[in-house]
Formats: structure tokens, sequence, C-alpha cells
């Protein structure tokens, strides 16, 4: 498995879909899920893309350093990760926590974006005080114990009930992701703030949404559209995890607007 080696932790990552000369397309993921999230995405668009999947740091298969971090952190590490891999330019596509990250690096390291896709994310995902009463919560009684609020938030009781093994398979990723990890990401969600940086995006954007997403509504996807120079809006069934619960049109959407 291939890692990339930094001074305080690795990153896991792989690549997939034909080498040659077509786009790289860059999956982010959530807070708490591995790359193993993207796994429709990849079946769907690895004939279309060179497709580069990574676990963010204390997630997945990489390593965690102590936290807390910040979003110039994990933008930091992508940047790092596309140096290493002799990737000039990408497409970039993220969800929740990897929406802000596609967000900052679209507003901090603009040239290396070709065209930019955020899902079930906002400029701002929360608060600082349920951040911390997040983060309290975890330190207090550990990851499982938000395993029934993560999967209510997460998917609508008919996915739930129709796909029982997809969602377990997600929220098993949940379960193992380390806690310094986990809390390290809460920490970067609790400062992460750009909305006074929307306009500052000016690579093409496709903002989609999950249409019963309580995590991050509809609204806040219509308003990075909305506030980026050249964005759009698109709302799929589902709740947060919405590239998982219609992956079919999701992957259609990332198709038409990537090609």
């Amino acid at each position: 498995m291939p890692y990339l080696t930094l001074p305080t932790h690795r990153l896991h990552y792989r690549i997939d879909g034909p080498a040659g000369d077509r786009p790289w397309l860059t999956l982010c993921n959530s807070l708490g899920t591995d790359m193993q999230m993207w796994d429709a995405q990849v079946e769907g668009l690895a004939r279309e893309f060179r497709i580069l999947r990574y676990d963010r740091r204390g997630h997945g298969l990489s390593s965690a350093p102590p936290p807390p971090y910040s979003l110039a952190d994990l933008g930091a590490d992508v940047l790092t990760l596309l140096d290493t891999l002799a990737i000039e330019r990408t497409h970039f596509c993220g969800l929740s926590i990897g929406g802000l990250t596609a967000q900052w690096l679209a507003i901090n390291a603009g040239a290396r974006l070709d065209r930019i896709v955020v899902c079930a994310t906002a400029a701002r995902i929360g608060t600082p005080e349920g951040w911390d009463a997040r983060i309290a919560e975890v330190q207090q009684n550990g990851l499982n114990a938000q395993l029934a609020a993560t999967e209510e938030r997460w998917f609508t009781p008919d996915f739930r009930q129709r796909r029982p093994k997809a969602v377990e398979a997600i929220l098993t990723s949940f379960a193992a992701t380390s806690t310094d990890g986990y809390l390290g990401a809460c920490a970067a969600l609790a400062c992460a703030d750009l909305r006074d940086g929307m306009d500052q995006i000016t690579r093409p954007l496709l903002a989609i949404s999950g249409a019963d997403d309580p995590v991050c509504p509809p609204a806040n996807l219509a308003a990075i559209a909305q506030g980026a120079r050249d964005g759009r809006h698109l709302i799929l069934p589902g709740r947060h995890i919405v590239n998982v619960e219609s992956a079919t049109r999701f992957n259609a959407a990332l198709t038409d607007f990537l090609c």
C-alpha cells in the first residue's frame, strides 16, 4: 500500500484508473470515514479519470499526529501529496470537511485545481461551541457512543432499510477512526470559517447537497455556489453521505460537470 511519509505523520493514498492523458480527479473524504467511502465513484468514473484518493491524517490507514489540526494543515497535506506525485493540476471533489478542504485549496492554491465539487458541506460547518462539545463528548465516551447519532445524521431511514450493508461499512470505518485523528479534525472544523473568501474561488464549482441533510442543508451549498464566481448547485436525494446514498446520480453529475 502506498504511503507518503511526512515529518509528523504518514498519509495512505491510492490511485485508480488508466495511466496516460486522462485528467486527474482527487477525492477527499468526510470526518470519521476513510477512502472507501468513494468506492462507488471509483467504480463509475475510473474509465474517465485518473483518480487519487487518500485517508486524511488520523483517518483510515493514515497515522495521527497529536491534535489539534487546522484547515490549513489539511490543505497542506493535499498540496504535499500532489507535489510528491507530480500532479500539477487536478479536479477536486470533497465531502463535508473534505468540501471545506476543497474550498481552502480553491482560495489558497487555486492554480492547482481545474474544476471543484463540494458536497454536503458549508463555508462554515456548525459553531465553535458545538465542535467543542463534540470534542468533550468523544474524550469522555469515545467514538462508539457517537454511532447511533451519526447513522441518523448521515443516512435516511429508507436507505438504512434498503442498504444496511452499505451503512454498516461506513459506520465500521467511523468506529475505527483514530480518536486523536477525529479530535484533531473536529478542532479544524471549530476554527474553519471561509465565508469571507467565497469570491476568491475563481475555478468552476459544483455544490451538491443532500435534500434531507441535517448537517449541511441545501441552503449552505446554495450559498457556496452563489458566492463563488462560477458556481452552480445541485440537490440529490439523501442525507449527509449523499455520494453513497445517491451514487448513480452523483456519478452522473460529476461526469457531466467534469467532462
